[in-house]
C-alpha cells in the first residue's frame, strides 16, 4: 500500500477505511512501518503496540466486514501521551519511578516495563470505542513537566524540523508523532502549555480544551486545577474531529462538564466574515523575536482580510502569570505525586531501614531534577507560616487573570497572539537554566489559569538563514469558556489561506 494515506487528513482516512477502500490492517502496517523508520531518530514514542495495534485494526475490519457501522476513527492510527492510562500498555509519566525492578540481564531503563494499569483513561476508552487503533505511548517530560522533552526519565524527543532541536513540551512526543507523520492524531495533556507549545514548534494543530471539557479521568496527575487532555492533528478538521470523539461528561471525572458537545469538525466550514478578535499588546512586548512577531502580524491580517475586524485589547495582569502559575502548579504537584513512596506503585529502592527511609531514598532515585524541584517549591509554598504569603495570594492574582479574560470577552469573539516567544530552541540550551525555560510558556499560561480554551494553527514558518533552517510559528487562538467550536471556525478560516497550509517537515529514514 502506498503509504501517502498517512498524508491525508483524519476524515478523509476514516472515509476510505469506512468505504473499504482500504483496511484498516493496511493503514496500521504502514504507520508501525513507518514508526520502524523514522522514529529511531526523533523519539517520539516510548513504547510501541505493535501486535495490540494490529489486533484492533482486524477487528476494524472485521466489523465492517460484517456489515456493522464504524465510528468516526475508522482505523485512523493514534498516539497516546505516556501520561494516559491504558490497560494494554506500559505507562510511565516519562518517570523512572513507575518502573518496576529491572531482572538480571534487562536494562536499567526500559519504559517496557513501566506501570499497567487495570484499566483505560476515559479518553482512551472513547477513542476505542470510534474504532481508532492506538500504535503506541509518546515521550514527554517527566511527569509532564516541562517545555522542551528533554526532562524524559529516557531519551528527549527531537523535532523533526531539525534534530538538533527541541519539540517543545511536554507533550512532544506526540506533537512529533503526527509532525512526522508517524501517526495521523495524538492526544497530549496541558497543564499550562503542553499542548499548545509543542503543536506551534512542530507545525501541528493542537487544541487546549476549556477545563473540563475533557474527562481527566486515567491522566496521571500533575496539577488539578490546571491539567487538561486535548488532541494533536496535522490540520484544523482532523483535530477538530478528535476533539468531538473525547470530549463530554464522564461519570468518573466530578469536574467534568455536562453541556452538549459542540459539532466542531461542521464549525470548520462556518463563515468568520464579522468575527471580532482581540490583540493584546502583552504578547508583543519585549522578548519576542522579531521572526515570531512577523509571522504572527501577518496571520492577523489575513484574518482581516476575510472579514475578520482586529481590535487593541488589554490582559493587564499577564505579567503576572509565570510567578502565579509556578507558585499554584508546584503546591498542587507537591500534593498530587506524595502517593509516589515506594509502596503502592512502581520503584522501591533497595536497603532502606525504615519506612521514612524508604520514602526518602525511593523518591530521591525515582524523580528527576525537575520534578523534585517543583516538589520543592511546592512544598515550602504550602508549608506552616507561608501558605498565605504565596499559595493564598498566587488563587487571588488568578482570580484578577480570569477576569482579564472575562471583560475583554465582553468586547470580542476571539483572542489572537503568538504561542511561544521564540521558533524551536536547541537541544541542551536552557536545561541548566530553569527560569529561561519556565518563560517559554509565558504565553500559554494565561488561558490554563483563566481555565479557557485555546489552541495553537500553523502560520508562515520563519525565513531560512546560513545557521539556522526555516522552523515553525504557531497562531494561538483563545475563546470564551466552550467555545471551542469558534476557535475551530476561524483556526480552519485561517488555515485555508495559511501559507504553512500542507507543510510537512522532511524526515530522514532508517
Amino acid at each position: 500500500m502506498d503509504a501517502t494515506v498517512l498524508d491525508r487528513s483524519i476524515p478523509e482516512l476514516a472515509g476510505l477505511v469506512t468505504r473499504g477502500e482500504v483496511s484498516a490492517e493496511e493503514v496500521t502496517k504502514a504507520s508501525l512501518d513507518r514508526i520502524t523508520r523514522r522514529d529511531g531518530a526523533l523519539g517520539a514514542f516510548l513504547t510501541v503496540q505493535a501486535e495490540e495495534a494490529l489486533s484492533a485494526a482486524r477487528a476494524v475490519d472485521q466489523k465492517r466486514a460484517r456489515g456493522e457501522a464504524l465510528g468516526p476513527l475508522a482505523g485512523v492510527p493514534i498516539g497516546i501521551k505516556d501520561a494516559l492510562c491504558t490497560r494494554d500498555a506500559p505507562t510511565t509519566a516519562g518517570s523512572r519511578i513507575l518502573l518496576r525492578p529491572a531482572s538480571k540481564g534487562e536494562a536499567t531503563l526500559d519504559p517496557r516495563r513501566g506501570f499497567r494499569p487495570p484499566y483505560d483513561a476515559t479518553v482512551v476508552a472513547r477513542l476505542r470505542e470510534a474504532d481508532a487503533v492506538l500504535v503506541g505511548k509518546t515521550n514527554l517530560d517527566e511527569f509532564a513537566m516541562g517545555s522542551s522533552n528533554e526532562n524524559s526519565a529516557f531519551f528527549p524527543t527531537k523535532n523533526p524540523w531539525d534534530p538538533s532541536r527541541i519539540p517543545g513540551g511536554s507533550s512532544g512526543g506526540s506533537a512529533v508523532a503526527v509532525a512526522a507523520g508517524l501517526a495521523l492524531g495524538a492526544l497530549g495533556s496541558d497543564t499550562g502549555g503542553s499542548i499548545r507549545q509543542p503543536a506551534a514548534l512542530t507545525g501541528t494543530v493542537g487544541i487546549k480544551p476549556t477545563y473540563g471539557r475533557v474527562s481527566r479521568y486515567g491522566l496521571i496527575a500533575f496539577a488539578s486545577s490546571l491539567d487538561q487532555v486535548g488532541p494533536f492533528a496535522a490540520d484544523v478538521r482532523s483535530a477538530a474531529r478528535l476533539l468531538g470523539v473525547i470530549a463530554g461528561r464522564d461519570p468518573h471525572d466530578q469536574t467534568s462538564l455536562g453541556a452538549p458537545v459542540a459539532a466542531y469538525e461542521e464549525a470548520c466550514g462556518r463563515d468568520v466574515r464579522g468575527m471580532r478578535i482581540g490583540v493584546p499588546e502583552e504578547y508583543f512586548a519585549k522578548g519576542l523575536e522579531p521572526a515570531v512577531e512577523k509571522s504572527v502580524r501577518e496571520a492577523l491580517a489575513g484574518l482581516a482580510s476575510l472579514g475578520c475586524e482586529l481590535r487593541p485589547v488589554r490582559l493587564p495582569h499577564t505579567r503576572y502569570a509565570v510567578a502565579t502559575y509556578y507558585v499554584l502548579a508546584t503546591a498542587e504537584a507537591s500534593s498530587n505525586l506524595a502517593r509516589y513512596d515506594g509502596v503502592r506503585f512502581g520503584a522501591r529502592a533497595e536497603g532502606a531501614e525504615s519506612l521514612g527511609a524508604l520514602y526518602a531514598k525511593t523518591r530521591g532515585e525515582g524523580f528527576g531534577r525537575e520534578v523534585a524541584r517543583r516538589i520543592v517549591l511546592g512544598t515550602y509554598v504550602l508549608s506552616s507560616g507561608y501558605y498565605d504569603a504565596y499559595y493564598l495570594r498566587a488563587q487571588r492574582v488568578r482570580t484578577l487573570i480570569r477576569r482579564d479574560f472575562e471583560e475583554v470577552f465582553r468586547e470580542v469573539d476571539v483572542i489572537a497572539a503568538p504561542v511561544s516567544p521564540t521558533v524551536a530552541f536547541p537541544l541542551g540550551e536552557r536545561v541548566d537554566d530553569p527560569l529561561a525555560m519556565y518563560l517559554a510558556d509565558i504565553y500559554t499560561l494565561p488561558a490554563s489559569l483563566a481555565g479557557v480554551p485555546a489552541l495553537s494553527v500553523p502560520c508562515a514558518p520563519t525565513p531560512a538563514t546560513n545557521s539556522v533552517p526555516s522552523l515553525p510559528v504557531g497562531l494561538q487562538l483563545v475563546g470564551p469558556p466552550l467555545e471551542e467550536a469558534r476557535l475551530c471556525a476561524l483556526a480552519a478560516a485561517w488555515e485555508g489561506i495559511s501559507p504553512a497550509r500542507g507543510l510537512r517537515p522532511k524526515v530522514s529514514e532508517a
